[in-house]
């Protein structure tokens, strides 16, 4: 059976401009992770919502900010690594009756192409040490692996061009991402 995924603007902030993909004519991969965790994880979605926008407008996709969980070097996951990194993920501890700062273990898995230009997938709560061992996430990382690999051969091929200095992409209108 063939695949395959077609890429989608999603938003263009100062300094990054985040794409992400549609799979066999399936509903946009961000698209579906925000539409499923806003009823499910309304909080950590809104903490990852809120790091895309602050990378996106202050601090452009530096490497420190995105998590490497990878089998490939250039897949990654949001949020960041570390609890105080602003914005921060709080939640309510019910036994002492305050906030605390705890890690978010919602992961969105992404592929950060260079410092202006971020694919996002999609993703779910971890709950193993690693992304292979997580019945949650294993799906959404072995795609987001397969995916980043094909958009990397595309860039190679110059079926993904750069443009605007390398602030944006470019592909022709009928170009499939394609895979068995």
């Amino acid at each position: 059976m063939n695949n395959f995924a077609e890429i989608i603007w999603v938003n263009t902030y100062r300094k990054v401009t985040y794409y992400t993909v549609a799979v066999n004519d399936g509903d946009a991969l961000f698209d579906a992770f925000v539409d499923k965790h806003a009823v499910e994880n309304k909080e950590k979605l809104n903490h990852i919502l809120a790091w895309i926008k602050v990378i996106g407008d202050k601090i452009g996709a530096q490497e420190q900010y995105f998590r490497n969980e990878a089998e490939t070097a250039d897949t990654s996951a949001l949020p960041p690594q570390g609890v105080n990194k602003e914005p921060v993920y709080v939640e309510y501890n019910e036994e002492t009756g305050t906030e605390e700062n705890k890690p978010n273990n919602l992961r969105l898995y992404c592929l950060r192409a260079n410092e202006y230009v971020v694919f996002l997938f999609n993703g779910d709560i971890k709950t193993a040490a690693t992304p292979q061992e997580c019945e949650n996430v294993r799906s959404h990382f072995k795609m987001a692996n397969k995916l980043t690999e094909l958009i990397d051969e595309a860039f190679q091929n110059k079926e993904i061009r750069w443009i605007n200095d390398y602030t944006e992409i470019e592909v022709d209108d009928d170009f499939l991402l394609q895979w068995d």
